[in-house]
């Protein structure tokens, strides 16, 4: 599954916000962040409390399999992009393994997974069809749980559009100063950020989202996160039947 790395904020003009300065060139203004990296460890999270074999389905470049290596024994790190898929591997730990393919067309590396993950490719891919083929390759109790961009949904999302507008500048302007005073990364955007296509208009909204999952996974949740994501998380019967 080819990685577009897509920022929250590019979404925002594209809906006709315009708030956080990211223009469409992809030209990073000094109080942006990356929404990805800031909900990794909402995903972590998600996942069961042991794993075994984990599945991250648009790896990008493999700053999240790395974090999941130190959760599972072993990682499958999934991509449809050569480049992204080469920098990936150049990074991995050793109980990574990544994999260039796509994962709608082409075999996955296991049929068992404890966890499958992704962070904003999801909406990439037909939404049924993804759901269906991700859960069908979970192990019984294993989880799914990815990270996405919806749609814009006005004026329904309003409150959260404005909590996200002002809660990314003042997060931004303390990033900035963390890592301005040598404390770490802080959510700094990757290298790749300006090579990476960005995505301007995501198909479904969260409340659509909802619906298709819920008819597809019966179960699975999906809340609407406020830097311009949603969560989505269903996890297997554990007495469900493996084919």
């Amino acid at each position: 599954m080819k990685h577009l790395t897509s920022l929250g904020a590019t979404a925002c003009l594209a809906r006709g916000g315009g708030l956080m300065g990211v223009r469409h060139d992809g030209h990073v203004g000094q109080l942006d962040w990356d929404h990805n990296a800031y909900y990794h460890r909402l995903l972590l999270r998600q996942l069961p409390r042991t794993c075994e074999r984990v599945l991250d389905v648009g790896c990008g470049t493999g700053a999240f399999a790395a974090k999941l290596a130190d959760r599972a024994d072993h990682v499958d790190a999934l991509d449809r992009s050569p480049e992204m898929i080469l920098a990936a591997r150049q990074a991995a730990p050793d109980n990574v393994t990544c994999v260039l393919a796509d994962v709608m067309r082409d075999p996955l590396p296991g049929d068992c997974y404890d966890a499958i993950v992704s962070v904003t490719a999801l909406h990439h891919m037909p939404l049924d069809r993804a759901l269906q083929r991700l859960s069908a390759a979970l192990r019984p109790g294993g989880v799914l749980a990815a990270v996405a961009l919806p749609r814009g949904d006005l004026p329904h999302e309003l409150p959260a559009e404005l909590l996200a507008g002002v809660g990314y500048r003042l997060f931004g302007a303390i990033f900035a100063g963390l890592r301005g005073a040598g404390h770490g990364d802080w959510y700094a955007l990757p290298p790749s950020h300006e090579a990476t296509p960005k995505v301007l208009d995501p198909p479904l909204t969260t409340r659509q989202v909802r619906q298709h999952a819920t008819t597809v996974l019966p179960g699975s949740r999906v809340r609407r996160l406020i830097y311009w994501r949603y969560l989505l998380v269903w996890q297997r019967s554990p007495r469900a039947n493996v084919a």
